[in-house]
């Protein structure tokens, strides 16, 4: 995946008000897969393409703190390697436990992942 940058929400390039943290070219993360990302302010996020669409979950385990991008993924679910709390990736839900994680949403501009950058 290329570096991050950032560019105005509307795809072009301009001076910015609201902008936008580019993850990197959509076609290098396959179905199936995911990707794991560090946000400029240092948060990290695990990325997943699940049949063609994109969706982005806080990359640590609530319970303790593995690497979620690091988990065993099936369909929309992502299961921690390290004690099996599963979440859903859509909704950040955890599957075993009343937890949640932060989800991003995931967008697609020019070919370029890219999530909303937090005011």
């Amino acid at each position: 995946m290329q570096p991050f940058n950032t560019k105005p929400d509307d795809g072009a390039i301009s001076p910015d008000t609201s902008r936008t943290i580019i993850l990197g070219e959509a076609v290098n993360l396959r179905p199936g897969t995911c990707a794991r990302f560090e946000l400029p302010q240092g948060d990290e996020l695990a990325v997943f393409n699940v049949d063609g669409e994109y969706y982005a979950i806080e990359n640590f385990c609530p319970h303790k703190g593995a690497l979620l991008s690091e988990g065993c993924v099936a369909g929309h679910i992502v299961e921690c390697w390290w004690h099996g709390w599963q979440f859903d990736v859509r909704t950040g839900e955890c599957l075993t436990v009343r937890e949640k994680i932060r989800t991003f949403e995931v967008k697609v501009r020019e070919g370029m992942l890219t999530i909303d950058q937090a005011g």
